[in-house]
C-alpha cells in the first residue's frame, strides 16, 4: 500500500463514497517530493494553491529520491506516481531510459511580468525535455556548534579531517556527492572532477579517500533525516541541502552553521511518469507549479527560483542565503556524467558499503 503523507482536501460522509467512484479518482493526482520542510514549501506555494484553484485532490507522498521506485513502476506497469520532483542529477537517466514523458514548452505560461517562457526560465531549467525546473539547491555541509571540536571547519578537505574535527560525518546513501567531494578533499581541482571520475584510477582514489573515514561515516536515505542527526548528536558535521539546514536555523533556532565551500550546486525539476493515465492533469499541474509565483515560494526555504521574474518577489534578506548568491564557490553537478556513470558507480559504492 502506498504511504499518503496528506490530503490537501479532506472528505466525510457521502463525499467518501463520491470519491471511491471511478471518475473522483481519475481526478486524483499523486505528486511525489522529498519531504520535511521543502515539501511544506511546494505545498504552501504550489500544492494548495493549484487544489484551491482546480478543484483536483491530490495525494502529496514522500520519497528518497533517486530513480529506482521509477523504474520498478514502468517496468511492472503498474504506474502509481503522476508528478515526481526530481534531482536533476537523475533526471537524464530517467529520461534516457524512457521512465518519463516529454514535456512540450508551449504548456509553460509566461512570467508574471509577461515575459515568454523560453526566456524567463534560467536556461538548465529547461535543458532536458522530461523536465521544467523549480528551483536550485545547493549540497553543502554544516555543523553544529554545540558539538564541534577542534575549531571551526571551513572547507570540504575539514569534513575529512577526523583527527582535527573528531565526530562522526553524515553522509547520504549514494556516490553522487560523496565521490566528488572526496577527489577535492585529495586535491583535485574541482574543474578536473568529473574527468578524474571518469576513470578507474580516479574512481579509485575517490574510494580510497571516503576509506579514511569510513568508521566515522553515519549514512542516511532521506535529506529530512541529516539535520536529525546533527541535532541529536549522530554526527558534528552533515552533507545536507542547504535549504533544510536554513530552515533549522531559522524556523527552528538551531545552532547550525552551513560551510559552502565547493557547494555542488544543482537543481530539481517536475517530471511526469511515463504511462500514467492522467497525463492531460499532470500537464496542467506542472504549468501551474512552474509559474513566477509558484517557484518563488521557494525562497522559504532558501532555493533560488528556476525564474528570473520570481526574484522580484524574493525577500533581498534571503537572497544572501540562496545557492545562486555562492556559485564561485561551488562546482555544477554533472547530470550527464552520473547519466552515464551512474548506475556503474552504484554499484561500486554499494560493493565498497559491504566491505570492511
Amino acid at each position: 500500500m502506498r504511504k499518503m503523507s496528506r490530503f490537501t482536501t479532506l472528505m466525510s460522509g457521502a463525499a467518501v463514497l463520491a470519491a471511491l467512484s471511478l471518475p473522483a479518482m481519475a481526478d486524483d493526482l499523486t505528486v511525489v517530493s522529498f519531504g520535511g520542510a521543502y515539501s511544506e514549501a511546494q505545498k504552501k506555494s504550489m500544492i494548495d494553491p493549484y487544489v484551491a484553484e482546480k478543484g483536483v485532490n491530490i495525494l502529496f507522498e514522500d520519497y528518497s529520491g533517486g530513480v529506482a521506485e521509477m523504474t520498478a513502476q514502468a517496468e511492472s506497469g503498474n504506474i502509481q506516481w503522476d508528478v515526481v520532483d526530481i534531482e536533476a542529477v537523475d533526471l537524464e537517466r530517467a529520461c534516457s531510459e524512457g521512465v518519463l514523458e516529454v514535456i512540450p514548452r508551449d504548456i509553460l505560461p509566461p512570467g508574471d511580468d509577461g515575459t515568454p517562457a523560453a526566456e524567463d526560465f534560467y536556461p538548465a531549467s529547461l535543458s532536458n525535455e522530461c523536465g521544467v525546473g523549480i528551483m536550485f539547491w545547493a549540497m553543502i555541509y554544516a555543523y553544529n556548534t554545540e558539538t564541534i571540536k577542534g575549531g571551526t571547519p571551513t572547507t570540504v578537505a575539514d569534513f575529512f579531517d577526523t583527527a582535527k574535527f573528531p565526530g562522526k560525518r553524515a553522509l547520504r546513501k549514494r556516490p553522487q556527492g560523496a565521490m566528488e567531494w572526496a577527489l577535492i578533499a585529495d586535491g583535485v581541482p574541482k574543474d578536473d572532477v568529473y574527468a578524474v571520475l571518469a576513470t578507474e584510477e580516479g574512481q579509485t582514489r575517490a574510494f580510497a579517500k571516503l576509506s579514511t573515514i569510513k568508521d566515522d561515516i553515519v549514512f542516511y536515505d532521506s535529506w529530512s533525516q541529516a539535520p536529525q542527526l546533527l541535532n541529536d548528536g549522530g554526527a558534528v558535521m552533515a552533507q545536507v541541502a542547504n535549504g533544510r539546514i536554513f530552515s533549522a536555523i531559522r524556523e527552528e533556532n538551531r545552532p547550525f552553521v552551513m560551510v559552502w565551500d565547493n557547494n555542488l550546486y544543482d537543481q530539481d525539476v517536475w517530471a511526469i511518469m511515463k504511462g500514467t493515465p492522467r497525463l492531460e492533469q499532470a500537464l496542467d499541474f506542472v504549468a501551474f507549479a512552474t509559474g513566477t509565483k509558484a517557484v518563488a515560494g521557494m525562497q522559504d526555504v532558501a532555493y533560488g527560483p528556476s525564474r528570473k521574474s520570481a526574484m522580484a518577489l524574493v525577500d533581498p534578506a534571503i537572497a544572501k542565503d540562496l545557492p545562486t548568491a555562492h556559485i564561485d564557490e561551488g562546482v555544477q553537478v554533472d547530470g550527464l556524467f552520473w547519466a552515464d556513470y551512474g548506475e556503474t558507480l552504484g554499484e561500486k559504492f554499494n560493493q565498497w558499503l559491504l566491505t570492511e
